[in-house]
């Protein structure tokens, strides 16, 4: 069930377009966010952000909230060109269920950007991830 939350949040990034995925051995995007304790704090401020806007909630009032930070993190880490190898679901089995619309994809992206800003994040850097995560949308989204 987390996995579906973390699969939204990956969607609303696709208004930003995809780019290609880092070259192997290229982790500036991953040293940019903090490396693994950047990803840890945004995940904490994200997870934070995510259970109080009113939006959010219900797709992650009954997940365990633990669980679905550590996805993240080894996801955005794996995202980022970081050593990490996400091995959960794929996003389409994790988000089944849930009916996530585009609304709820893009409100997930922006709770994102606010965590990021909050963490001091870079505008590039957050450009570069929302891109590498926006094309998980097409199999995010299972309402129209």
């Amino acid at each position: 069930m987390f996995t579906r939350s973390l699969l939204a949040l990956a969607l609303s990034a696709s208004a930003l377009g995809a780019q290609a995925a880092p070259t192997p051995g290229d982790d500036t995007l991953y040293s940019q966010l903090g490396a693994q304790p950047g990803l840890v704090r945004l995940m904490d401020d994200f997870m934070q952000r995510l259970l109080a806007d009113e939006r959010m909630r219900p797709f992650f009032k009954d997940v365990d909230h633990a669980h679905v930070k550590a996805q993240l993190v080894t996801q955005f880490c794996q995202v980022a060109g970081g050593p990490c190898k996400h091995d959960g679901p794929d996003m389409k089995k994790a988000h089944d269920g849930f009916d996530i619309d585009r609304s709820a994809f893009n409100a997930l992206v922006e709770v994102l950007q606010q965590a990021m800003d909050a963490q001091g994040i870079a505008f590039g850097a957050q450009n570069r991830l929302l891109a590498q995560l926006a094309p998980m949308h097409r199999e995010i989204i299972n309402v129209k």
